[in-house]
């Protein structure tokens, strides 16, 4: 892994969950994913006016790509902000389909910085991936339904790291969708 020195106190890191552990599996155009999207630029919109400008994504699916895509669109409009892209082994993008390899390619792209933690895939890569942004963040920002899952390893890593941790309460927001969808009174979310 090469040596990078970020200014931790204006860094950002994300975690969250694969499409599989997401609501309707991920699909960006579903109604509740959109409010998680949306959820997500606003903690983004937040660190940005809280003077943060540095973000590292994990180029994993679902979460972490999505958070990076958001990354990028403000990045187009304001060139102080710096996407990190923190790989955990090179050959990652290998299993990515269709639009989910599109946005990983564009992040890889433009991203001021491309770390890679291992050449090579093994058993902890992904951990090492996840130290690597908490030691390097002051302020982590995660979408969580399962806290016993690799998302929830990094929120107690933040935690006992001392950083500041911005939690997207997934069951929250399936839980309001359900109550929605039971109910008697319509509830869009757009």
């Amino acid at each position: 892994m090469s040596e990078f020195i970020i200014p931790k106190e204006k860094t950002v890191c994300f975690s969250g969950h694969r499409p599989e552990k997401l609501p309707d599996g991920g699909n960006i155009s579903s109604p509740i994913m959109g409010v998680i999207k949306s959820l997500l630029y606003q903690e983004i919109a937040a660190a940005v006016d809280d003077s943060y400008t540095c973000f590292i994504t994990g180029l994993a699916r679902g979460i972490d790509l999505i958070a990076g895509e958001l990354v990028l669109d403000m990045k187009r409009k304001d060139p102080k902000i710096k996407l990190v892209a923190a790989i955990p082994y090179r050959a990652q993008p290998k299993n990515l389909k269709n639009y989910e390899k599109f946005i990983y390619g564009c992040i890889l792209n433009e991203a001021d910085k491309t770390v890679y933690i291992s050449e090579k895939y093994h058993k902890g890569c992904m951990q090492q991936r996840n130290q690597f942004m908490i030691d390097n963040s002051s302020r982590l920002i995660a979408a969580v339904d399962d806290y016993r899952s690799g998302t929830g390893q990094t929120i107690r890593l933040a935690e006992n790291a001392g950083i500041e941790v911005r939690v997207i309460n997934i069951s929250k927001i399936r839980n309001v969708a359900e109550d929605a969808k039971n109910s008697s009174v319509k509830l869009s979310f757009f």
